[in-house]
């Protein structure tokens, strides 16, 4: 977890330029002051009831999903007529199904082991001193996200399991369907007789408040940006509360010399594909030299909707396809667009990563074992998969459920953040009598 002082501004995305507070707005202090006194009832309250909570937002979920579904057409038609691209659209548009997916979610969260109390490790000292570390709330974890309202209730869900109050900052694009959401959460907690702080909303989505937001020190315990390149240096420049980085996911495929092709592709096309709008699909693709006049052609067939870039040695098998640029190796597209490049050796491939990954997910594939050890041990990344595609790092993919990001940095958590990333830990020290000499 880092924390920095602010220094300066950075541009936010789906906010107007504005002057950095000298201190937070009333009405964002006092989201701040409730959403503390909420998290010291919550880290005490049972798992039996913050389940409850969670249950009970689910149901109210499934019956307000006409209530929410007419929020966010609301956001939809505000984004199309500002000129919104595909891909934020996507983020940003709901549905019937979309909506039961967030109430299945939070019943998926209840469903889990709590890992608040969970005896992390323990031992005895010579002199009959029993140590034991303890998992606790984080306290009020804050949350500054673009587009998704799905985050409103994914996040608040884990957050409120995890005996965390919850203080969530989306974007002005979904500020309808996100207050729309947090009601129902807000709902779901009196419901359970839990206090209804513990699920805040900032409802003023200037520039501003965003940069407030970041510097609510002695309210927010830990800060989460969910959103693109400008909202994390936007993070890094002006917090000056703890964060974790959900970083930017230039995800890249490496089809090794003893690869099964076949399967190469079926993973290269989904890791691309399945979702190009996501932080852990495919950015780039390398192929061994050895392999590379057999597999370039019959991938390139298969992503034939992508647009592929690539460098000399890939145009060299495929002549119709643009350069790629240093630029392209080390954007995150989030659409359909892929860069390629040959390589050499498992060395280069690793070599390339190294240069130009973002720290999120990468991928091998080969029959190899030796080449599979290395690259899991060599590549610096918070996952790294073999014979599998990208797009299974995610939290309930990997058996985590629900995740609230994931995270490309070191301290305090790497990779998916589910529940136990969302504590801390506690010494609990136990005597009789005992005092130093």
């Amino acid at each position: 977890m880092r924390r920095r002082p602010a220094t300066g501004h950075a541009a936010i995305p789906g906010h107007y330029a504005g002057t950095v507070p000298t201190s937070s707005p009333p009405s964002l202090v006092e989201i701040g002051r409730r959403a503390k006194a909420a998290s010291r009832l919550l880290a005490v309250a049972s798992s039996a009831v913050r389940n409850e909570a969670l249950l009970r937002s689910a149901d109210v979920l499934e019956q307000r999903s006409g209530d929410i579904l007419e929020a966010n057409a609301a956001d939809v038609v505000r984004a199309e007529e500002a000129g919104a691209d595909v891909t934020s659209l996507d983020r940003l548009r709901l549905n019937g199904q979309r909506v039961t997916a967030m109430a299945t979610g939070l019943r998926s969260v209840a469903g889990l082991p709590d890992p608040v109390g969970e005896v992390v490790d323990g031992w005895v000292r010579p002199n009959g001193l029993r140590v034991e570390r303890v998992r606790v709330p984080l306290g009020v974890v804050g949350i500054i996200y673009e587009n998704r309202p799905n985050v409103t209730s994914d996040a608040a869900g884990l957050c409120l399991k995890s005996g965390n109050a919850a203080l969530l900052r989306g974007s002005s694009s979904a500020i309808s369907s996100n207050t729309a959401i947090a009601g129902v959460l807000r709902e779901g907690l009196a419901k359970a007789g839990l206090p209804v702080g513990g699920v805040g909303l900032v409802e003023d989505t200037s520039r501003a408040s965003a940069v407030a937001f970041m510097q609510m020190d002695g309210y927010i315990d830990c800060l989460i940006p969910r959103g693109g390149p400008s909202l994390l240096a936007s993070v890094l420049e002006h917090a000056t509360v703890p964060y974790v980085l959900d970083g930017a996911g230039n995800c890249h495929v490496y089809v090794d010399s003893a690869a099964d092709l076949s399967m190469a592709e079926a993973v290269v096309v989904n890791a691309k594909t399945q979702r190009p709008g996501v932080c852990n699909a495919a950015e780039t693709l390398l192929v061994h030299r050895s392999v590379a006049d057999a597999f370039l052609p019959r991938v390139s067939a298969a992503l034939s909707e992508v647009t592929l870039v690539g460098d000399a040695a890939t145009r060299a098998v495929l002549p119709h396809i643009g350069e790629a640029t240093e630029e392209d190796f080390a954007t995150e597209f989030l659409g359909m667009k892929l860069s390629v490049a040959v390589v050499d050796d498992l060395d280069g491939a690793i070599d390339h990563i190294a240069r130009f990954g973002s720290g999120h997910s990468e991928a091998i594939i080969t029959g190899d074992l030796a080449a599979a050890t290395r690259f899991t041990t060599e590549v610096d990344a918070a996952a790294v998969v073999v014979n599998a595609s990208t797009r299974f790092i995610d939290g309930e993919e990997l058996g985590l459920g629900a995740e609230i990001g994931i995270s490309t940095q070191k301290l305090h958590a790497r990779g998916p953040m589910g529940l136990r990333e969302l504590t801390s830990v506690k010494f609990v020290v136990s005597g009789n009598g005992q005092v130093r000499s």
